[in-house]
């Protein structure tokens, strides 16, 4: 499979490195600002004219019009840039018309999205055991640009839609007790920690914790790649548990 990738920073030579370990090649590079770019921006499209599928991993504020160029060259694209949601609506639009295809996650890592199962499998049971109160917390290298992390959100997204006493969710610091329909997910940023996501259960007598850990970006960049494989020849705007419920089929 041929790929196109828009963002060259960490994330884009993890999955250049992820493309060709599964024999794929990178067509296109595009980054404004990097030396190893093939492009500097999509322009036309005609920089994707060989693509079979287009990977994203850029900022908030580049997606929408990378959305609007990738399908007006009519190529499938995946999204792992998170923090763009507020558009969600419009990018909908925009691959409808098109009859492209597109996936986005606010993680694409397969093990991170296996945990988001363990997650709601829990929430379910803690739901009949109202005993148990719930927390969160992440953890995320000094460099991310967003908190709480999307995989944050989405967890705590989970537990409230699982969790009838639970109505919302508290990012920020709380200078008052917590009210008992809230849950209270927190972030830290510190170092070089390529992300850990805890989700607790705690009672009187005892507590649940559940946790998972990434060792590296690779994890993620492998997610991206093996949805691109999924992606290809498809139509519709996908996330991607519509991709592991395939693939656990």
């Amino acid at each position: 499979m041929k790929i196109a990738l828009i963002g060259y920073g960490k994330m884009g030579k993890e999955v250049e490195r992820a493309a060709k370990m599964r024999g794929h090649s990178v067509c296109a590079i595009i980054d404004p600002s990097n030396a190893g770019a093939t492009h500097k921006d999509v322009g036309d499209g005609s920089c994707l004219k060989d693509a079979e599928v287009v990977i994203d991993f850029t900022v908030p504020a580049a997606v929408l019009g990378n959305i609007k160029k990738v399908s007006a060259a009519k190529k499938n694209l995946v999204i792992g840039t998170t923090g763009w949601y507020d558009g969600m609506t419009e990018a909908k639009q925009l691959v409808g018309q098109a009859g492209t295809g597109l996936i986005y996650s606010s993680n694409f890592s397969v093990g991170v999205n296996v945990f988001y199962r363990v997650v709601e499998a829990a929430a379910r049971l803690v739901n009949k055991v109202p005993e148990y109160d719930v927390f969160g917390y992440e953890l995320h290298h000094n460099q991310k640009l967003d908190s709480p992390s999307g995989t944050a959100k989405s967890i705590a997204e989970l537990l409230v839609k699982n969790i009838g006493r639970k109505k919302q969710v508290q990012y920020d610091r709380l200078d008052r007790r917590i009210n008992s329909d809230e849950i209270h997910f927190a972030s830290v940023r510190s170092g070089w920690i390529p992300g850990t996501h805890v989700v607790g259960f705690d009672s009187e007598a005892d507590t649940i914790e559940l946790k998972h850990t990434a060792r590296s970006r690779s994890g993620f960049a492998l997610g991206a790649v093996m949805a691109a494989e999924w992606l290809k020849g498809r139509k519709g705007f996908f996330t991607m548990n519509d991709f592991i419920s395939d693939f656990f089929r």
